[in-house]
């Protein structure tokens, strides 16, 4: 092969390279032991198919589609995940006015009419934690002589994860 080629043209250096090593792996007989290393493989992998995998030792293996059968969610089809199941779970939602820490000596100073200041500015909106997880910022509303608060603005589930990493 590498000889009809320089008959009509010169080789790269690549490729003289690439004759130079098929000519040493033939001269070698390297080639022939490769083939037979690829036939002990073959029936290494034949054997241990016949001992470890085989219907004989009741191991089989299972095609992809049998997976699918037993009414699990699939992508591309069958049955969609039930939602419902985690709609009605209960979760703890609070809004943070604000917080801050206090030595326990101060804390225990406390009385009715104390004063404590928090971390802050009035007027800032609120936090809102969903099970002590940040999802939104608020101000606070009047709603039929209760308490409400207002979505100012939401943070991305992406955001979330971030601040959960942290």
């Amino acid at each position: 092969m590498a000889e009809d080629k320089k008959e009509g043209q010169e080789l790269s250096e690549d490729e003289k390279l690439a004759a130079e090593w098929e000519a040493a792996m033939e001269e070698s007989g390297d080639e022939v032991a490769e083939d037979s290393r690829d036939d002990e493989w073959a029936q290494a992998m034949e054997e241990a198919g016949e001992t470890g995998g085989s219907a004989d030792s009741g191991v089989r293996t299972a095609p992809m589609e049998e997976f699918n059968e037993g009414g699990s969610a699939t992508p591309g089809g069958g049955t969609p995940p039930d939602l419902d199941v985690i709609l009605d779970i209960p979760v703890s939602i609070s809004m943070e006015v604000g917080n801050t820490q206090i030595p326990i000596r101060n804390l225990l100073q406390l009385n009715q009419g104390s004063v404590i200041e928090l971390d802050r500015l009035a007027g800032e909106p609120l936090d809102v934690l969903v099970n002590g997880t940040l999802i939104a910022h608020g101000e606070v509303v009047m709603v039929n002589e209760k308490f409400g608060i207002r979505l100012t603005d939401v943070i991305s589930p992406g955001e979330r994860i971030k601040r959960l990493q942290k």
